[in-house]
């Protein structure tokens, strides 16, 4: 049996549900799980199905008929092959958390992605990387070669065939030319404290005062400075008994799982961008299993 997953948005009409329902049934698919949401605000449909077929039929054949059945709904839709793995570049600066739960989590399978390269402007995960058989690019970046470096690094991109670059703690802004290229296709992590606690050090300034709860949110990077779409986000408690060295580690761990779980329900098509927010849909039964549970 193969496993496809259909996602689609369109203005929400009377019909939609039935009219996917009828089509997949009409070609031997079996729906296995199905969520959508009606925005009420904005009058968006966002719908994501998990299907399997044992028929002949591939997946540019069900995409090719389906434009019948979508047409009176003016729908926008992509059959997508679950079996198939995202090409991801990673990048990342000095904060090596995010990176090494990443390479964890892909080793095991619990992240079923393909990940292709690995971009940074300091040599100091080189060998971590190689030693995973990655591809490891240094790219310098300052001032007076940004346009430059960032040309290098959608290079890098293009010639990987990514299909999502993840900024795992990599500390330079990315040009307004950049993030409108890949909108929707990078996906950043921070501490949850901006706006409230920008600048440097925000542990510090959280732990002056008096935080009781300290997290991370993980969103897709616009131009507009950490206000891209939200994806995930999680806290952890804290207590007057905490340090600020304590609030740091603490962050970490959460950063790290948040933009795990970020990357998860992008590469599985779970997210869905609805203006400056987004459509999280819940996993599908097996999603989370890695290959080496053990």
């Amino acid at each position: 049996m193969s496993q496809y997953a259909l996602t689609v948005t369109c203005q929400s009409k009377r019909g939609i549900v039935a009219a996917i329902a009828n089509y997949l049934a009409d070609n031997d698919c079996n729906i296995t799980d199905s969520a959508q949401f009606d925005d009420k605000e904005t009058g968006n449909f966002f719908m994501r199905i998990s299907f399997e077929t044992a028929s002949d039929g591939d997946l540019a054949s069900l995409s090719a008929k389906f434009a019948d059945s979508a047409a009176p709904f003016d729908m926008a839709y992509q059959f997508h092959d679950e079996a198939e793995k995202m090409k991801v570049v990673i990048m990342v600066s000095r904060f090596g958390h995010c990176l090494n739960d990443l390479l964890y989590r892909w080793r095991i399978g619990a992240l079923p992605i393909d990940i292709v390269a690995v971009i940074s402007n300091h040599m100091d995960y080189q060998k971590v990387v190689v030693n995973n058989d990655i591809p490891f690019h240094c790219i310098k970046v300052t001032k007076e070669n940004k346009p430059e470096a960032e040309t290098r690094i959608m290079s890098v991109v293009d010639d990987a065939g990514a299909d999502l670059i993840v900024l795992a703690r990599y500390m330079q802004i990315l040009s307004d030319e950049m993030c409108q290229k890949m909108s929707g296709k990078i996906i950043n992590i921070h501490h949850s404290f901006l706006p409230s606690f920008k600048g440097a050090n925000p542990y510090k300034q959280a732990y002056e005062r008096g935080v009781k709860l300290i997290g991370a949110t993980s969103h897709y990077v616009t131009a507009d400075l950490d206000e891209g779409p939200i994806i995930e986000q999680d806290i952890v408690r804290v207590t007057h008994a905490q340090s600020p060295n304590d609030y740091v580690s603490l962050g970490r761990d959460v950063e790290s799982s948040v933009l795990a779980r970020a990357i998860h329900a992008h590469i599985h098509r779970r997210v869905f961008i609805n203006g400056s927010k987004t459509v999280v849909f819940p996993a599908s039964p097996g999603s989370f299993a890695s290959e080496r549970m053990g």
